[in-house]
């Protein structure tokens, strides 16, 4: 239960005003040919950014690697978007963006997103389909990067991949279920991301954190937050970690897990807390499968109907790189039911 120390890091500014900033470049007629329409007039513009403004908690608030916490497209142009090649075209192009995406879009295979975007559904009805958006490639890097109020389905690869070293990324309330692969996979030294409040349901292979046993080069990254989101009835990896330390799981909802939980491998450090798992016979494994052996520290969880959960080491402390507050985990299967995925925050 003893737990490591590193000097804390500051935390970021505060992102919602940026991302109110961001809106005076709005306006103009839509283009029905690419699919895209600026907002029309500033103040409609900045009604909608700031119903969805907000900040993170967790590890893409952190001042690291250049980046003073996560702001995505705040300072660019906000555009509405509402088919694939349009989207195709804004997620790709370089400076930052506020991307408003309308409706349901059907893609084909993974839309590459670069740096300084912000990806926000429109109401409650915003979907991505058929394909997945994934972040940086091997030349160009998908940093400050925010998703927020989509509904994922169907994809023929990963629902979102964050990888090739992309870091200060923050995925919030979406609604990703029925995938190919990974709903939402974090890997390639990627570091710096916060994973909140988002539904995962109808799926087996939820979150995956590290490529490889084999992908050494994960060691000192892969620094995520998850909290408040719902595993709803997915089988395993929620997260399956490798190398990672520290990993904060936080107040989750876990339930009907058929699996497993959490999983923390090849000397990964996962700090498991305040969460709630119901009917998950393997709440927590240390290795998995082929996986050598990870540590976890838990603590204040409950266990409804499920098994002992696994532990083993110590894990760095959260503590010094964010502050934080727990919330009682007897009050997340409401929490967290009536607050995570899409329609809950005002887009």
């Amino acid at each position: 239960m003893n737990t490591e120390h590193r000097p804390r890091s500051r935390r970021s500014a505060v992102t919602a005003m940026l991302l109110v900033a961001a809106l005076a470049c709005a306006g103009g007629a839509a283009d029905a040919a690419s699919g895209t329409a600026p907002l029309p007039g500033t103040a409609t513009a900045g009604r909608l950014a700031a119903a969805c403004a907000g900040t993170p908690t967790g590890f893409a608030t952190v001042n690291a690697l250049g980046q003073n916490g996560t702001t995505g497209g705040a300072g660019g142009p906000v555009v509405t978007v509402t088919t694939a090649a349009a989207l195709k075209d804004y997620v790709g192009r370089a400076g930052p963006y506020v991307i408003q995406v309308s409706g349901r879009i059907q893609v084909s295979g993974m839309l590459t997103v670069v740096a300084n975007k912000s990806i926000l559904g429109v109401g409650t009805t915003s979907e991505i389909t058929g394909g997945g958006l994934q972040l940086g490639s091997t030349t160009r890097p998908g940093n400050n990067v925010i998703i927020r109020n989509i509904r994922f389905t169907g994809a023929s690869d990963d629902s979102i991949s964050v990888t090739n070293k992309a870091h200060h990324v923050w995925i919030d309330h979406n609604d990703l279920s029925d995938g190919y692969d990974g709903l939402l996979d974090i890997k390639r030294e990627s570091d710096f991301v916060t994973v909140s409040w988002n539904h995962f349901h109808h799926h087996s292979k939820s979150a995956l954190l590290g490529h490889s046993d084999g992908y050494t080069a994960d060691i000192g990254k892969l620094r995520v937050t998850y909290h408040h989101n719902f595993f709803d009835g997915t089988d395993q990896r929620h997260p399956r970690v490798r190398f990672a330390d520290p990993v904060h799981v936080l107040n989750n909802y876990y339930r009907d897990n058929a699996l497993y939980g959490v999983a923390s491998t090849e000397n990964a450090g996962v700090l498991v807390e305040g969460n709630y798992f119901e009917n998950v016979a393997h709440p927590i494994y240390v290795g998995y499968d082929k996986s050598g052996p990870g540590r976890v520290v838990e603590r204040n969880n409950r266990y409804v109907g499920s098994g002992t959960p696994q532990t083993a080491g110590t894990v760095v402390e959260p503590r010094t790189y964010y502050p934080y507050t727990v919330d009682d985990p007897a009050t997340v299967p409401a929490t967290v039911s009536a607050g995570a995925g899409v329609g809950k925050i005002g887009c």
